[in-house]
């Protein structure tokens, strides 16, 4: 078998990972849990240096952590898409409620003006606006929910390089010798 070094690279520059090498990595993970040293790892899978069997179970370990996580995130992300899609399907209720024209209903009939026109009832409206903007708050809510899964919001790292100066001002350099 050969070192992950003899391996090629993928588009991305880091190296492919077929089948084969992910069993390996198992097997040697599985053969480190039964108390065997790295040295004796390398020399059962054929690994040319202890550091590739440290690396194989170190790679077999991250995907142990992995692998769930991703699931984990992929049923977050599918509820999250749920109650988006209720979500939008209420906002769409809301809009036709304010598309329609409400009239006032007193004892089973409309109340007309002195014109011959209904009376609108802005209660129904100012209802529709009020569920609306709950809908737009949980809307936001879920996006909120979505970035911080995926770590979108996380804080990024910045280096800064560089060095400091002081400057004594008002001072002698010969009054300090």
């Amino acid at each position: 078998m050969t070192d992950q070094h003899d391996q090629l690279r993928g588009g991305n520059g880091r190296y492919t990972r077929d089948p084969a090498t992910v069993e390996r990595d198992a097997h040697a993970a599985q053969l480190r849990a039964e108390g065997k040293s790295y040295r004796q790892i390398a020399a059962e899978l054929g690994f040319s240096h202890p550091q590739s069997a440290h690396d194989a179970v170190a790679r077999a370990m991250a995907e142990v952590i992995t692998e769930p996580a991703e699931a984990a995130v992929a049923f977050e992300l599918e509820r999250l898409d749920r109650g988006l899609q209720r979500l939008e399907d209420a906002r769409g209720h809301v809009q036709g409620v304010l598309e329609r024209e409400h009239v006032t209903v007193s004892q089973g009939r409309v109340v007309y003006l002195d014109n011959g026109a209904a009376v609108p009832d802005d209660d129904w409206i100012l209802k529709a606006v009020d569920r609306l903007i709950r809908i737009e708050d949980a809307i936001q809510r879920n996006g909120e929910s979505r970035r911080k899964l995926l770590g979108l919001d996380s804080p990024t790292k910045t280096a800064v390089s560089g060095g400091l100066t002081y400057e004594i001002v008002g001072v002698d350099a010969g009054d300090l010798a």
